[in-house]
């Protein structure tokens, strides 16, 4: 009697070691699944930035040129009233 409650302790414990480690294969796979998610959304949100600032930057290349073409007709109405 005492060797089937013995075999019947160790497997017991066998058992509960085995679900322990299923639980840490399970929360290892949803940190990692949460950490993939997370590299995703930074990525998504640093690509809608530097798309975003490339923009900006272009827009702001265009304006530029811009105004440097109203300041270079106003350099030469400018030299023709002066003449």
């Amino acid at each position: 009697m005492k060797k089937v409650a013995v075999t019947v302790a160790v497997l017991a414990l066998g058992l509960a070691a085995c679900a322990k480690n299923d639980n840490a294969d399970n929360n290892a796979a949803t940190n990692d699944a949460y950490a993939e998610n997370a590299a995703d959304a930074d990525m998504n949100a640093a690509t809608d930035n530097a798309a975003g600032n490339a923009l900006d930057a272009a827009s702001n290349a265009i304006d530029n040129a811009s105004n440097a073409v109203d300041n270079a007709g106003d350099a030469v109405s400018n030299a023709a009233s002066n003449q």
